[in-house]
């Protein structure tokens, strides 16, 4: 996990079931839009073939690091929900 990632992580403290079944709902239901996804699939096939542009490794990795941390906030949801059932 990078720094970045690291920090979120402590910021939002998955471990704790803190949040309201509603809360994690709506959190659950947070992602990119579709033509983001279609944009990091893009990005990595550049990225597989070893053809990114330095701006395009920089907009992958952001992306990436979005992507972690939607991922750590949709697991601290997951279990507040499994806590709250």
């Amino acid at each position: 996990m990078d720094r970045k990632n690291e920090i979120w992580a402590r910021a939002i403290r998955p471990e704790l079931s803190d949040l309201s079944p509603e809360a994690a709902q709506g959190l659950l239901q947070v992602g990119l839009s579709d033509s983001d996804r279609h944009r990091v699939t893009e990005l990595s096939a550049k990225a597989n073939a070893g053809s990114l542009t330095e701006d395009e490794a920089e907009e992958l990795d952001e992306y990436l690091n979005i992507g972690s941390a939607l991922e750590i906030l949709k697991a601290k949801a997951r279990l507040a929900l499994k806590s709250a059932a």
